[in-house]
């Protein structure tokens, strides 16, 4: 992201900023851990399924989240594409992540603070957040599984 945008509400500033550091490392964390040759754990989650659906889930998730708080803030769509599918991630993932980040910030900007406390909305996941909760969940999501990556790494040796 481009550190010089403006924003009416720091805290969205902050956010956006963490967003973009969480995302990379992330993606930075989950090639070492393929090249290692880390084993994912067994489990019914979907998203669980391979190294590449893996990184779907988070590309997809950073990219949903801020179409969400669009949705529910009634700004323009995002303009960010769909993330690509676990064929040509791997691939993509470098082009897609820059331009996921360039798209993520705009929306925001002329927001005011209020508005990132007030009302609550549900998620889709049916869990009721604030627009400000919802960006500081869209910060965890990839530093929570990358530290699931750096566990496995370390536990593998």
């Amino acid at each position: 992201m481009d550190k010089t945008i403006q924003f009416r509400y720091r805290g969205a500033r902050a956010c956006t900023i963490l967003h973009e550091e969480a995302l990379r490392g992330f993606v930075e964390t989950w090639k070492k851990a393929k090249t290692a040759g880390v084993t994912l754990p067994e489990t019914k989650d979907p998203n669980y399924v391979s190294f590449e659906t893996l990184l779907v889930h988070v590309l997809f998730q950073a990219r949903d989240y801020m179409v969400w708080i669009c949705e529910k803030l009634e700004l323009p769509d995002p303009g960010i594409k769909p993330a690509p599918g676990p064929e040509t991630v791997e691939a993509e993932v470098d082009q897609y992540l820059d331009h996921l980040l360039r798209q993520w910030a705009k929306p925001l900007t002329e927001v005011r603070g209020r508005q990132f406390y007030n009302p609550a909305f549900t998620a889709r996941w049916n869990v009721d957040y604030c627009i400000d909760a919802m960006l500081e969940h869209a910060v965890m999501h990839p530093t929570r599984h990358r530290f699931q990556l750096e566990e496995l790494m370390e536990a593998r040796g």
